[in-house]
């Protein structure tokens, strides 16, 4: 079948124009002014901005934590991103059993995700252990479609930096990026035990135990060590302060390449003071939420390039259940947020509308470069002849306020309540295919597909 789109202002990572995209077979075949085709179905933006599709690339559906199971499986959480925009999501898998290989995990997420996702979808290996058969492992993980490992510095299967660097030194061989969470482990384990003994259980003492620094320290000392592996490409997932962007910065300054750049809505438009509200265990999350002053920075960061990617590290638990876990102890509390759904809107809302980042800046942050970066380009990301026709219509002119009855995630909260948000959502295309309109989701269950990425 073939489609057209008609009467929207189309805008990408470099430039926004008028044009009609035709669609034909799933993908963009040509754009162009007042296209008109034979029996070809027409779509009408109505004056809409058109987005590619968002690619959020750190999510964690049904995510196994251990003491608790992200509520949002892989059909609750990826109708959600359908009805926020976002097309594409690269998936965090979950450890799995001690001693297990990468693939392991590989053969259960694709049993879970199968038949229920409804936007394309890949996957992320982790690292729990090292030795050559990881190392070897890594590659045909690769080869499989999955071209990036994340690695812990911190939780219970933290690696230490000789084993880091030689992770970094393989997937540079290979091609392929690894993500860091960065924090030091030792001293907020030091802080959250020491406020422990001390009484000191509330919220609050959440952010306390995770200072800036304990995650500037991680991010220095894994860009030290990938720079001694010869600028081995590192992925700093969902950084959150001023002190860690300035280390990334003074890397930058100083010539080491490969270093991309990640952070989250919630830590561009929430405060730490959070953790003083009645519901703060809402807010348990790690990294913790930081001041005003570290939310201005990241947006300056957004701006002038410094950080790349805003992703959403969406992991839901209900506050009603999950989260209740931590009401006398905030060590007890499962650590995560949603925020596949509101993702798009907020970027839009509180940088584009609010004037702290462009339109293209935002396009770029949320679709080109996460697709770039973790090779789904050039089927996902952007607006070009060949990709897939993953588009979103964004009205402008129209608004509402944020509110947990508006969305689809399967989780009891939005941490995002009562929001004035200035515009909305109209349509989302997957391929060529509305699977949202007005916010109602409009896709079949288990129509999404497993997306083979490829190595830098």
């Amino acid at each position: 079948m073939k489609t057209i789109i008609k009467n929207g202002h189309i805008f990408t990572e470099s430039e926004d124009y008028q044009a009609d995209i035709l669609i034909q077979d799933e993908k963009i075949v040509c754009i162009g002014q007042n296209l008109c085709v034979e029996d070809a179905r027409v779509i009408d933006a109505g004056g809409c901005y058109i987005l590619p599709g968002a690619v959020d690339v750190h999510t964690h559906m049904d995510l196994d934590v251990g003491i608790s199971r992200a509520v949002d499986d892989f059909y609750d959480g990826t109708v959600a991103a359908a009805c926020g925009g976002t097309t594409s999501i690269v998936d965090h898998m979950a450890f799995g059993p001690a001693g297990v290989p990468l693939h392991h995990q590989f053969e259960v997420y694709k049993k879970l995700a199968e038949g229920k996702a409804v936007v394309d979808y890949g996957f992320h290996g982790t690292a729990q252990h090292v030795n050559e058969e990881i190392l070897n492992e890594l590659e045909t993980m690769a080869e499989d479609g999955i071209p990036s490992v994340k690695v812990y510095l911190t939780y219970g299967f933290k690696l230490n930096d000789a084993d880091v660097f030689r992770i970094l030194r393989k997937m540079k061989e290979i091609g392929g990026v690894t993500a860091f969470h960065c924090e030091n482990h030792d001293v907020v384990e030091f802080l959250k035990q020491d406020f422990r003994s001390r009484g000191k259980t509330a919220p609050i003492y959440h952010a306390r135990s995770r200072p800036n620094l304990a995650e500037a320290e991680a991010v220095d000392r894994v860009l030290n060590i990938a720079r001694m592996a010869e600028d081995a490409p590192v992925y700093i997932v969902h950084l959150s302060c001023k002190e860690s962007l300035e280390v990334v910065r003074d890397a930058r300054r100083h010539g080491q390449k490969n270093i991309f750049v990640e952070t989250c809505p919630q830590y561009l438009v929430l405060t730490e003071e959070c953790y003083h509200r009645e519901d703060a265990l809402k807010y348990i999350m790690s990294p913790p939420l930081r001041t005003a002053q570290d939310c201005e920075a990241l947006w300056e960061g957004l701006a002038d390039g410094s950080i790349q990617v805003v992703a959403t590290d969406h992991c839901p638990f209900h506050y009603g259940k999950e989260k209740q876990m931590g009401k006398d102890d905030f060590t007890a509390c499962p650590n995560g947020a949603p925020g596949v759904e509101e993702r798009l809107m907020l970027l839009y809302s509180e940088g584009v509308v609010k004037g702290k980042i462009t339109m293209s800046q935002m396009v770029k942050a949320l679709c080109t470069e996460p697709a770039r970066i973790y090779g789904l380009c050039p089927k996902k990301g952007g607006i070009w002849p060949g990709a897939d026709a993953d588009l979103v219509f964004l009205d402008p002119k129209a608004g509402y306020v944020m509110t947990h009855e508006q969305m689809h995630s399967a989780v009891d909260y939005t941490a995002y309540e009562g929001m004035l948000i200035q515009g909305e959502i109209r349509q989302v295309l997957l391929r060529g295919n509305v699977i949202a309109k007005d916010n109602q989701f409009l896709g079949e269950k288990g129509s999404g597909r497993f997306i083979r990425r490829s190595t830098l």
